[in-house]
């Protein structure tokens, strides 16, 4: 009887702690299809830049085996900025629990778990609408004609005339840039210029010009149409929509012109591509109202950057600019950090009137290819009398694996973007400081 009761227990002990140990396997519908959706499916999915969608169980794990190699090297899924400087919202990068969630489910040899397809279902609805939003826009305004990209090896640094004549203003809760081909795109600007004049014609100008091209000076048609600016925004690989707390965002004006500025990739063969950009509305009232600010290369200050971007084939470069801020205090959103191809770390902070610092934004290891539109975790509170400090350092040598000319050659800025040169820009987005800013978050 002993006996008995002894092995009883014995079996029963096994029996619990193999289902217990059965119940902690990750399975994909459970815990990885989140994740993978959550950090990955920004880009891999269809109408985005990565070459392949990772939204199915069957997308998955057929590349199982790479994604367990780049997810342990770090490589994947990209995320440049130094989370110890300052937190964002949007951090793409896994934690060491979530490498192991996937490595685990890839070991135990990919188990399905209880099925459930309702999330890549609704995935793939909104990948096949053009949007990661939550509903399909109230506004898609794009080129009126498609843009065909020659597959000559060469890259382009296309502006695009957008007109619109709406029935009226529109709240907006969120903007997207879209496109038939991400692939294509490095990345894409986009200006939004009310034009209440209607003496001035939005259509008797050029709709496209080529910055590098010969008609580079056409751009100056458009002048009449830059003497406001509404809002100002762009997309990089990765970027997603760009939504803002509640009772904040942006008002629509009801005539004006888009102006879209896309760099295209060197192409191997030819490709034709419609962007646009999405626009979302609400009902509700915009109490706060979020803007944008561009400081240095293109923006406040270019002419202050010290010294001026002039690297020389084979040089090194450390840049600094300093920008004084005297209006009200003002509640940041978003940091956009922005160099170009021989950029290795960018740094920016704000040193206060009482001498205290306040971390802005780092990329100690820049990568041209990953950008981002860095969303704070918590705003991040500009006083009067702060100074905005920019550091960029560059690597003009043959040493640096990205830089684009074999052998290294001079590299300049004069502040229009184009690809051969280079930048040091900080982009803002802000809202006038309330009381209280300091508890929001941005989650």
């Amino acid at each position: 009887m002993k006996q008995c009761l002894a092995h009883g227990i014995i079996w029963l002990s096994w029996f619990l702690v193999s289902n217990a140990v059965y119940a902690q396997k990750p399975t994909f519908y459970q815990d990885v299809q989140p994740l993978i959706h959550a950090k990955c499916a920004v880009c891999h999915r269809p109408g985005e830049a990565a070459p392949f969608s990772l939204i199915t169980y069957e997308d998955v794990t057929k590349r199982a085996k790479f994604i367990r190699k780049v997810v342990n090297s770090g490589y994947m899924p990209p995320w440049r900025a130094d989370d110890h400087y300052v937190a964002f919202a949007n951090k793409r990068s896994l934690t060491p629990e979530q490498i192991k969630i996937l490595t685990d489910w890839i070991d135990a040899e990919l188990p399905k778990g209880k099925v459930n397809t309702d999330a890549e279902k609704e995935l793939l609805k909104r990948a096949q609408a053009g949007t990661g939003y939550n509903r399909v826009p109230d506004l898609t305004l794009k080129m009126p004609q498609p843009f065909k990209v020659i597959g000559d090896g060469v890259e382009r640094f296309m502006v695009f005339k957008i007109p619109f004549e709406l029935a009226g203003e529109a709240n907006v809760e969120a903007i997207e840039f879209t496109s038939t081909d991400k692939k294509s795109i490095h990345h894409a600007n986009f200006a939004i210029h009310p034009v209440d004049d209607p003496g001035i014609d939005l259509n008797n100008t050029v709709a496209q010009v080529n910055l590098n091209g010969d008609d580079a000076s056409r751009y100056r048609e458009w002048l009449p149409y830059k003497k406001q600016l509404t809002y100002y925004s762009g997309w990089i690989p990765g970027t997603t929509v760009e939504t803002y707390p509640a009772d904040m965002g942006w008002v629509m004006p009801k005539r004006g012109v888009v102006l879209l500025t896309v760099h295209f990739g060197p192409a191997a063969k030819d490709i034709e591509n419609v962007s646009g950009v999405n626009f979302f509305f609400t009902k509700k009232p915009i109490r706060r109202t979020v803007k944008v600010i561009s400081l240095g290369s293109g923006g406040i200050g270019e002419k202050e950057i010290t010294p001026p971007l002039l690297v020389f084939g084979g040089d090194s470069l450390t840049t600094r600019l300093r920008i004084a801020y005297r209006n009200q205090p003002i509640t940041l959103l978003y940091a956009w950090p922005h160099m170009h191809q021989i950029g290795k770390r960018f740094t920016a902070f704000a040193t206060l009137p009482g001498a205290d610092t306040l971390r802005l934004v780092r990329i100690p290891d820049w990568d041209f290819r990953w950008q981002e539109v860095y969303r704070y975790q918590k705003p991040v509170i500009l006083p009067t009398g702060a100074v905005i400090n920019v550091i960029g350092t560059y690597d003009n040598t043959e040493g640096n694996l990205q830089n684009p000319n074999k052998p290294p050659k001079l590299i300049t800025s004069d502040g229009q973007m184009r690809s051969d040169q280079e930048m040091l820009t900080l982009l803002l987005l802000y809202v006038a400081y309330e009381p209280g800013d300091e508890n929001l978050r941005l989650n």
